[in-house]
């Protein structure tokens, strides 16, 4: 797992872990993993670190509970995170062709996020929109009846419409 607090200093990695532990407690693993997910938005190898220290729980409790459940990342998510649906309706409609073409345009697989975290990947059992099918999420929005080439022209635009930095051409 990546330590991504390296650069933090003690005093405000300990401040994290103060105030994550001031609201969830330290008594249980699962409630302090959920606030640590809630402020961070995945699980900081550091972070946990800290916490363990602090709450008396083993590094490897943390660990083990944050494994058991899929609600738990130790990596953070792609500003943008893609759903692609692969229920029944999604897959017979070509959700796995969809899978690929996102795989190969992005070059991650399934619960990887992109180099430049600008999108995470991600397939769901269902969207519950199978009528229209196959589906991707992107955020909160929904996107019908999707193909290889529309699905390509859809991150084009997210990618076209992010600022750049204007001396390296990065984008931000």
């Amino acid at each position: 797992m990546e330590n991504c607090c390296n650069n933090k200093n003690d005093s405000t990695l300990q401040a994290d872990a103060e105030e994550i532990i001031a609201v969830a407690g330290k008594e249980k693993a699962i409630p302090i993993l959920q606030e640590i997910q809630k402020k961070k938005g995945y699980i900081p190898e550091a972070l946990l670190r800290e916490i363990s220290s602090l709450t008396k729980i083993a590094v490897s409790d943390f660990y083990g509970v944050a494994t058991f459940y899929s609600q738990f990342r130790f990596t953070p998510l792609g500003k943008y995170v893609i759903k692609l649906c692969n229920g029944t309706a999604c897959f017979v409609s070509g959700a796995d062709i969809l899978y690929d073409t996102l795989c190969d345009f992005l070059k991650i697989k399934n619960s990887e996020t992109t180099k430049d975290a600008l999108f995470t990947l991600e397939t769901v059992a269902c969207l519950g929109c199978c009528s229209l099918a196959p589906v991707v999420m992107i955020g909160d929005r929904v996107y019908a009846k999707q193909t290889p080439d529309s699905i390509k022209e859809l991150l084009n635009g997210i990618i076209i419409s992010e600022p750049c930095d204007k001396s390296s051409g990065a984008r931000l």
